[in-house]
């Protein structure tokens, strides 16, 4: 994740997240699930189901910031993924099969 926040390749913040899911440019999303209030992500799980984005969860915004490479003390609601290395490809489709396992 670090390498796709330093290309460019990905989303922070549920603003730009819900962007990215309702135009479809999203890959792979992943929220938070200490956001308080909950209703702050809410819709997005809706929109990668009408889209076919596949999304998971992570137990807490640090973490989830600390995983993308932000700052130390940034917090994030939600990431998603815009583009996939080609070197990373086959990593990225057996974490999108578990989270979709996970998902039904």
């Amino acid at each position: 994740m670090v390498q796709a926040n330093n290309n460019g390749r990905m989303k922070k913040g549920s603003n730009e997240v819900t962007k990215a899911a309702e135009r479809g440019t999203a890959k792979f999303i992943i929220m938070a699930e200490d956001v308080n209030p909950p209703e702050l992500l809410a819709h997005i799980p809706l929109i990668c189901a009408e889209k076919g984005i596949p999304y998971g969860y992570v137990p807490s915004q640090e973490f989830l910031a600390k995983e993308a490479g932000m700052p130390g003390g940034v917090k994030t609601a939600s990431l998603a993924l815009l583009e996939v290395s080609k070197g990373a490809q086959e990593k990225f489709n057996e974490v999108v099969e578990l989270v979709k396992g996970l998902n039904n």
